[in-house]
């Protein structure tokens, strides 16, 4: 079952300005953005999934260190907060392109019930962040099976005159 997720509208302009970076440069264009565009967000791309009773989230974090990373449980939301800066050296310099982001994030997730907070375990490596917890059995997802009624007087298909 998927969890809602908050929605943050820097996430689609940020979507529509990569489509017209590729449009532009399918026609030989470099795209140009007035300064500012370049940093309508870091927003870490991640990967949130249950298998079997196993609870694995993963954020893509290269360049950012550690320590810069906050991680927060509170109301069954996980909150994830940090910041990558630029480097002292191109301050200045004139880009030609420029595609890494810049600055402070921060994802919010619903986490599935009965997920506790002291249950999660965070490691750090190749920058992707991973956390993972174990969800009690009782209130791990559960598979349904759907099954048909046919309605009464309902004859089986082969027996059906044309």
């Amino acid at each position: 079952m998927a969890l809602p997720e908050k929605w943050h509208p820097a996430t689609e302009l940020d979507r529509f300005r990569h489509e017209v970076d590729d449009l532009l440069e399918h026609f030989g264009i470099a795209p140009h953005w007035p300064k500012g565009w370049e940093s309508i967000g870091l927003r870490p791309a991640l990967e949130f999934f249950v298998d079997d009773n196993k609870l694995t989230i993963r954020v893509d974090l290269p360049g950012i260190e550690p320590e810069d990373v906050d991680i927060k449980v509170a109301g069954g939301f996980l909150t994830i907060k940090g910041s990558r800066e630029e480097k002292q050296d191109t301050r200045n310099a004139q880009f030609y392109r420029r595609e890494m982001r810049y600055g402070s994030f921060e994802r919010t997730i619903q986490l599935p019930e009965g997920v506790k907070a002291e249950a999660l375990k965070a490691i750090y490596k190749n920058g992707v962040l991973e956390l993972t917890a174990t969800i009690p059995r009782e209130v791990a997802p559960k598979q349904v099976r759907v099954e048909t009624e046919k309605p009464a007087g309902a004859k089986p298909a082969g027996d059906r005159k044309r």
